[in-house]
């Protein structure tokens, strides 16, 4: 998975499009001010936004999130639905 197209919408909004062709917004408000994210409230540290090499979302700030974890954040899809490897790993188990 990797995301094709980024751009902010609102604060803590990403307008994202991936390689199969979905596209939406993902709200990342809730990360804002914890942890690594905290960079974020510094003015336009969030807005500095691109793709990295890997298709997942950089800023400048040294913050990354990979395009799976947005992905599933968009669909609201499971993990195992996106890496079906994982649903046959649960039932070994």
């Amino acid at each position: 998975m990797r995301v094709d197209k980024v751009q902010i919408r609102e604060r803590y909004l990403l307008e994202l499009t991936f390689n199969d062709g979905i596209s939406g917004a993902v709200d990342l408000g809730d990360l804002a001010g914890q942890g690594v994210f905290s960079s974020w409230l510094q003015p336009g540290a969030f807005e500095d936004v691109s793709i990295g090499s890997g298709g997942e979302v950089v800023w400048a700030c040294g913050v990354d999130l990979c395009a799976d974890a947005l992905y599933l954040r968009l669909t609201g899809k499971k993990p195992e639905a996106i890496f079906p490897a994982l649903a046959a790993e649960e039932t070994i188990a």
